[in-house]
């Protein structure tokens, strides 16, 4: 089989092995590539593995032998998944691999908001403290988790996790989801509305999928429902959250801060970006997912897809030929 990995960086600057998926193979491995050299450098492949790319109806177009796409992530919405379809090309993606470490980075979020690390390293590395400035609190006051409400709009496995850990600093847990999930009530999650977790949380932390449901799922209404001060967490999809609303909110001072790791609407984001120089706002550049044990167990998933692809028994199929429809 002719294997071409296509974007390889993101999940193998150079730390990890690509013996998994060469075992498979020819493969060729590219560390990055844009949409323009895609078509020449997947021509002649029957599967391709792909990060972040997009595949457009045009792209299955001019790739009439490509048989199988396998990503190294779990969303999948770059990929239009009809002309997939149309087209007698296979895609998986992969469930679960960055669940501890995303859950992880929402908690580092919250709780550099909460003692505003940013600010206090500055002023010290300002030479603020050393001079024995009285500047000990920050115009914004800090935030003692426990006993808070922390709300979480998604429950699936992230979801979940990072309810557990804001368990864990003694916070109270709302869940929203769109489906009921009876293993949010079994982890002791209280299930409201979303009206309900917005009015209640002081922490909202953002863990569903972007859809044409869920786009700009918080936008200026949903931003008014929020408590004075609290915070808003995104290590999802940026695309939930209208930037330029939530930017006028943190002007404001109409919530207390925000913690970003996903912007919408694209990424990297674009230079008049309103969220890039907002107040109270932490923005890290879409790694929340990137430890080297949660890339390592991509990796793995990814190659044990293509050889379940290849011994005729596909699994974690998101698009298939005959499926009639997407995965979703």
């Amino acid at each position: 089989m002719e294997i071409v990995v296509l974007d390889g960086y993101g999940l193998n600057p150079g730390d990890l092995s690509w013996e998994p998926i060469e075992a498979l193979g020819s493969v060729t491995i590219y560390s990055h590539s844009t949409s323009e050299e895609l078509k020449q450098r997947a021509d002649g492949a029957d599967a391709v593995l792909v990060d972040a790319l997009p595949f457009h109806h045009a792209t299955f177009e001019s790739l009439p032998g490509l048989q199988y796409i396998g990503l190294f992530s779990t969303g999948y919405e770059h990929i239009d998944l009809e002309a997939a379809i149309a087209h007698g090309v296979t895609v998986c993606n992969v469930p679960a691999y960055g669940t501890d470490s995303v859950a992880q980075a929402a908690m580092a979020l919250v709780l550099s908001l909460a003692h505003r690390v940013r600010e206090y390293d500055a002023l010290v590395q300002r030479g603020e403290w050393v001079a024995g400035r009285e500047q000990r609190y920050p115009a914004q006051p800090l935030m003692e988790l426990r006993g808070k409400v922390f709300g979480v709009v998604g429950l699936g496995r992230i979801g979940r996790a990072t309810a557990g850990l804001a368990g864990a600093f003694g916070m109270r847990v709302l869940g929203y989801n769109r489906t009921q999930r009876a293993e949010a009530a079994q982890d002791g999650i209280e299930l409201v509305e979303l009206e309900e977790l917005l009015r209640r949380s002081d922490v909202v932390s953002l863990h569903t999928a972007l859809t044409d449901e869920t786009k700009h799922l918080i936008d200026e209404n949903a931003l008014s429902r929020m408590k004075p001060g609290a915070l808003l967490i995104n290590t999802a999809r940026g695309g939930l959250v209208d930037d330029d609303a939530l930017a006028a909110a943190l002007q404001d001072g109409r919530i207390g801060g925000a913690g970003l790791d996903v912007l919408g609407p694209s990424e990297p984001p674009e230079s008049d970006n309103p969220l890039l120089s907002a107040p109270n706002c932490i923005i890290t550049p879409h790694i929340a997912w990137a430890t080297p044990e949660a890339r390592g167990r991509c990796l793995q998933g990814a190659a044990a897809n293509l050889r379940a692809f290849q011994e005729g028994r596909a699994q974690n199929v998101v698009a298939a030929p005959g499926a009639g429809g997407a995965a979703g």
